[in-house]
């Protein structure tokens, strides 16, 4: 049986990202470091060849896709969808991990930050998050067994946290703990 690859990555690292900000659904740019994050992983990904991409809405999954295409002439689809776009802090987006520590608590904001059902003012949970996503791979394993195609995704710190618990079959307390980096990438099989 013929076997396909995922390649998911993470966007470069954005300003929101620098500056310790919640970011959420907005649509925060890459820093130059960001920019050199999206081309180690371009360089990591130009000998493995793919013919769909996947992207969100947002201009830092866009920006690093575009990046690692420069590699990939044999991509000719792209596709954008919003399952894996990155985790909604509600009222929390755009403002800093320090103002959620000062206005609310530090235990408050470890609950959200890092709880897996809890959700800030507004927000959503890993859980919530964990549905969408499930959803996007249910239609991602049938797209590429009917396609026969390999694909690669440019995602979203925690929608990358849940593919990965999802796909690599692991605890609420794992997916909580890891961190996703910017300037690497994870391959699955189907």
């Amino acid at each position: 049986m013929v076997k396909y690859k995922i390649y998911l990555f993470r966007h470069g690292q954005t300003m929101f990202n620098r500056d310790s900000k919640f970011t959420g659904f907005m649509d925060a740019k890459l820093t130059k470091t960001g920019k050199d994050d999206a081309k180690i992983i371009a360089i990591r990904l130009k000998d493995v060849k793919f013919s769909v991409a996947f992207h969100t809405s947002l201009s830092r999954s866009k920006e690093t896709l575009k990046e690692v295409l420069k590699y990939h002439p044999e991509c000719q689809i792209l596709v954008e969808d919003d399952r894996i776009i990155e985790r909604n802090y509600g009222s929390l987006n755009g403002k800093t991990h320090l103002y959620a520590v000062e206005k609310y608590s530090p235990e408050q904001y470890d609950s959200w930050h890092r709880g897996f059902k809890d959700r800030p003012p507004k927000g959503e949970s890993f859980a919530d998050v964990e549905k969408r996503v499930k959803d996007f791979i249910s239609y991602l394993k049938e797209f590429v067994k009917k396609e026969k195609v390999n694909v690669a995704i440019s995602a979203h710190g925690n929608s990358i946290r849940l593919f990965r618990k999802i796909m690599e079959n692991k605890s609420e307390r794992e997916a909580c703990e890891w961190f996703i980096p910017y300037d690497n990438y994870f391959e699955y099989e189907i």
